[in-house]
């Protein structure tokens, strides 16, 4: 359900959260994996999540109340830890009624709150914090103890969307078996390409991946 852009409002989407909080929605049909950043300028970088849970069969979840076929979902929201606080509080606060089991929050910047924030709100949600930037990694890892957070390295979306699933599949078998059908997948790569490097030489090799 998408709001015209001219009546959206922090508060609307507030309200949109915690109404769907109130749903008692079936858990099959709500998003597992929240992800959220402090920016769109953060997608970039934050489409790595995206790209390894579609790899994982997830479906991108648009309609809280009209959810895809695929079992397991995700959806993305902007969420400024700075810009917008309220919003920041209303995500974690509502994010397990939602239905949803963890989120991967990426920010950048010196002052990457938006994950520990998250963190802290949502708790015991389990939330893998992305550093957008280089800069970003301190902010981030810098919880408190009894305050956990699993963290990634900079600009590693990709992996954080792995261990997230990673999480989910302790309770699905079917995401196992997803995750050890792509890690075979990259060692099956790299056997492949040792071999060709071996045996076509590296004048030819190189050769074959410029064709």
């Amino acid at each position: 359900m998408t709001d015209d852009t001219d009546d959206v409002t922090v508060e609307s989407l507030i309200d949109r959260l915690r109404a769907e909080a109130e749903a008692d929605a079936d858990p099959e049909t709500t998003p597992d994996v929240g992800v959220i950043m402090g920016s769109d300028s953060d997608l970039d970088v934050m489409r790595g999540a995206h790209e390894a849970l579609d790899e994982l069969g997830f479906a991108e979840q648009t309609d809280f109340h009209d959810a895809p076929d695929a079992r397991f979902t995700y959806e993305t929201y902007v969420v400024s830890a700075h810009r917008t606080p309220d919003l920041m509080y209303a995500y974690g606060e509502t994010a397990a009624e939602r239905g949803l089991d963890v989120i991967i929050a990426g920010a950048g910047g010196k002052s990457a709150d938006l994950p520990n924030m998250t963190a802290s709100i949502a708790y015991p949600l389990p939330v893998v914090g992305v550093p957008v930037q280089e800069k970003s990694v301190d902010s981030v890892i810098g919880m408190p103890t009894g305050a956990p957070i699993v963290a990634v390295d900079a600009g590693k979306s990709f992996n954080a969307a792995l261990s997230a699933v990673q999480m989910l599949a302790r309770e699905h078998e079917v995401l196992e078996d997803r995750l050890v059908a792509y890690h075979e997948s990259l060692t099956g790569g790299v056997a492949r390409d040792s071999r060709d490097l071996h045996d076509m030489g590296v004048a030819g090799y190189v050769a074959s991946r410029e064709e």
